[in-house]
């Protein structure tokens, strides 16, 4: 008999949700309070949720999709990335993003996402300043930093992709800060404002009559006589199929437990800058950056079409297997963002952060993701490794290509993955992992 399956934790969020809070308040959605049916639940409302929904939208045109999320839309994981939807390989683990698989079959993958968003932005009318296509840069400090761009760009160069080299002088033109040594400039990823972009898109799918309910998380599922039913706080759901893309709280449920590392980023955002702050930054008005080492820090600069003349500062990254923040976790990230910042732009040095938050993500021992049927008519969109904007909408488009039956080139490609593998027991896991990133961190500290 299949079992049942109940939630051992709810997701906490730790401090705000920047990208969601500068865009100003927007009406909720309900908490599902009544007993409801549904041909499809789909737990979660972040990127792999939403594309989730929109697949099955255009799979299946008269089926009834619920859409279910713990907190509010755009307050979770979606709120608190730095909004890069990279096309290019990006894995975290290596020295220099290079992937270890098929690169272009992942490169392929993620345009495919990228068009899916493109697509969804036109359909929907999204403003297009939270959809940029304007490229990033790898920023480089050191020479062993600039290193990293010259093997990675050598990768890109077999890959028959486009990459241009940018020196001291162009980073300053770029940015307004002398920080930098050199860049490698990178056409394809779309800057994102990533909460206004999934606002847009939960509005374009309750206008396709998808329901939509916030603050009602999922605290159990277990199989009946027909299919499933979803319990919430205050609800119930009975419905056919079921999408989990929870990412790292698929491990809450009993799923692949003892298999995912669930890590914290950090990140701080400037309050918005006045003329006279404008003035002495200098660079241009909106740029992307992130570190040559991919343990270094990244850097975004946004202007009013995307929430206001502000700065935006992420690095440090903690193991947290309980998946719970401490006070001197916030302090010790706070202080070091707080010299980050005011490394790169002295002539801004000492100004006060008006947000601070940390941001849940889960990898993989093997950077594999979690994209397939898990019970009968029960499927996961999850485990993004820390490549939430692109690799989200790849396994929630995955999801809900599965539950329709319907074949692609992106189940097939995550069919293919192996498990997760296990982890180490515990305390060792978090002790030794926590070890390694904050020497990481050293290293990697001016990047």
């Amino acid at each position: 008999m299949t079992q049942r399956y109940t939630a051992s934790r709810l997701p906490t969020q730790f401090g705000p949700a920047a990208w969601n809070r500068i865009l100003g308040p927007r009406v909720p959605n309900p908490i599902l309070e009544d007993n409801i049916t549904a041909d499809f639940v789909v737990v979660g409302a972040g990127f792999a949720g939403l594309s989730a929904a929109r697949r099955l939208r255009q799979l299946q045109p008269n089926a009834k999709i619920v859409l279910l999320d713990a907190g509010i839309i755009a307050e979770g994981g979606a709120g608190r990335n730095s909004g890069f939807m990279i096309d290019l390989p990006h894995e975290l683990t290596s020295e220099d993003y290079a992937g270890a698989g098929d690169d272009k079959t992942l490169i392929r993958l993620n345009r495919k996402a990228i068009s899916f968003a493109g697509q969804a932005v036109e359909e929907y009318h999204i403003d297009p300043n939270y959809f940029d296509q304007v490229g990033k840069v790898n920023g480089a400090v050191s020479i062993r930093a600039d290193d990293h761009n010259t093997s990675y760009q050598k990768h890109l160069t077999s890959l028959g992709e486009a990459s241009q080299r940018l020196d001291q002088k162009e980073m300053h033109e770029l940015t307004g800060s002398y920080h930098y040594v050199s860049g490698l400039y990178t056409p394809g990823t779309v800057m994102l404002q990533p909460a206004g972009y999934i606002r847009g898109l939960a509005d374009g799918l309750k206008r396709q009559d998808v329901i939509i309910h916030e603050n009602s998380p999922v605290t159990s599922f277990a199989k009946q006589a027909t299919g499933y039913l979803v319990h919430t706080p205050k609800g119930a759901i009975s419905t056919g199929k079921i999408i989990l893309t929870v990412n790292g709280h698929l491990e809450s449920f009993g799923i692949e437990k003892g298999r995912l590392m669930q890590l914290f980023l950090y990140a701080v955002m400037t309050p918005e800058l006045d003329a006279d702050a404008l003035k002495k930054l200098g660079g241009q008005p909106r740029w992307g950056i992130t570190p040559s080492d991919p343990m270094g820090t990244t850097m975004r600069r946004i202007d009013t079409g995307q929430g206001g003349n502000r700065i935006v500062t992420r690095t440090c990254a903690s193991l947290k297997p309980n998946l719970d923040i401490s006070k001197s976790d916030m302090e010790r990230t706070r202080a070091t963002m707080q010299r980050k910042f005011d490394q790169r732009f002295p002539q801004l040095a000492g100004m006060k952060m008006e947000y601070h938050w940390a941001g849940h993500l889960c990898l993989s021992l093997n950077n594999v993701s979690v994209m397939r049927e898990i019970d009968d008519n029960v499927y996961a969109g999850c485990v993004q490794n820390g490549l939430g904007t692109a690799r989200g909408t790849l396994t929630g488009i995955g999801a809900a290509e599965l539950a329709c039956g319907e074949e692609s080139d992106i189940a097939a490609f995550f069919n293919q993955e192996t498990a997760p593998k296990k982890l180490p027991p515990q305390p060792f896991q978090q002790i030794g992992a926590n070890l390694v990133l904050r020497y990481k961190e050293w290293v990697a500290r001016d990047e």
